[in-house]
């Protein structure tokens, strides 16, 4: 298997290479943040509004973040063509998912960051969910655990961590955060929609502006009304479907939560024309650019 190159602060080294020094506040402090995209036909799906928002994190937590969106890019683009070089691969035959990281970069006293912060690039081929959770849906758990920043894609995972385990546990594919009063917000790497009685409901506060999520709500807006407003967990039981998106799961249809059934138990009309309308727009995208 052909070792993907990374870029490592300033330095593009084969992944295997790849390190940051002991005393970065990425490892001792957790201090950090964090984007993932991903490629359709070799060319990075929404490109420039992840990079925004890794710049708006960064921004959240008064994290240095002196590269420009459009340096970014620039080493976006080296490091692709630099994997399709490397792995023989022509742009399209193996998408990739790409994860930037931001962090502190290293602190002389292990607690405030010094002058410069680590920036890494990490390609790493789509790992795309079981196609037979498309057809059948999938099912989630809520998780009473509390998000640190929410709106901050952050490099402190731990909530997000125990809500997985607790998922994997239960054979589900995600874990949906809670709160003690009953309140739904999002999923740990997924947003989360509900269609009832022909409107799309999603949770606007409290949550990660999802990429995905973005795209998915332009698209929806042909297909009814759009309601962004808290979902109660005792509503479940009353909605006709939901679904998640996210960069790697797209638009997964969820036809149980705990012991709830969504629906029919089966995915539903709204999430199978909308996940049509997605696949139909990456296409275009990718053969535009």
């Amino acid at each position: 298997m052909v070792d993907l190159f990374y870029y490592v602060n300033g330095h593009f080294v084969a992944a295997s290479q790849a390190a940051i020094a002991a005393g970065d506040l990425g490892l001792v402090r957790g201090y950090g943040v964090f984007d993932v995209l991903r490629t359709y036909g070799g060319v990075p799906f929404a490109l420039r509004p992840h990079l925004q928002r890794l710049q708006r994190s960064a921004q959240q937590i008064d994290l240095a973040l002196p590269w420009t969106i459009e340096e970014l890019e620039q080493l976006i683009h080296r490091l692709l063509a630099l994997n399709a070089a490397a792995t023989g691969h022509y742009p399209g035959e193996s998408d990739l998912t790409i994860r930037l990281i931001v962090t502190g970069g290293v602190s002389a006293d292990f607690l405030l960051p010094g002058n410069q912060p680590s920036l890494l690039i990490l390609p790493a081929p789509v790992r795309t969910p079981p196609a037979q959770l498309y057809h059948t849906g999938a099912t989630l758990v809520t998780a009473d655990i509390a998000r640190f920043m929410p709106s901050v894609k952050s490099i402190n995972y731990i909530g997000a961590i125990l809500g997985q385990k607790q998922a994997r546990q239960a054979g589900a594919v995600e874990a949906l955060y809670c709160t003690q009063a009953g309140v739904i917000s999002e999923c740990t790497t997924a947003n989360f929609f509900v269609v009832r009685g022909g409107q799309l409901i999603t949770p606007d506060q409290d949550i990660l502006a999802g990429v995905t999520r973005a795209v998915a709500l332009e698209l929806a807006a042909a297909l009814g009304d759009v309601l962004l407003r808290p979902i109660p967990r005792q509503e479940l039981a009353e909605v006709d479907e939901a679904f998640i998106t996210s960069t790697t799961k797209e638009i997964m249809p969820i036809v149980r939560i705990d012991d709830v059934v969504i629906g029919s138990g089966r995915p539903g009309p709204y999430t199978q024309r909308l996940a049509e309308r997605f696949q139909a727009h990456v296409r275009q995208v990718a053969v535009a650019v």
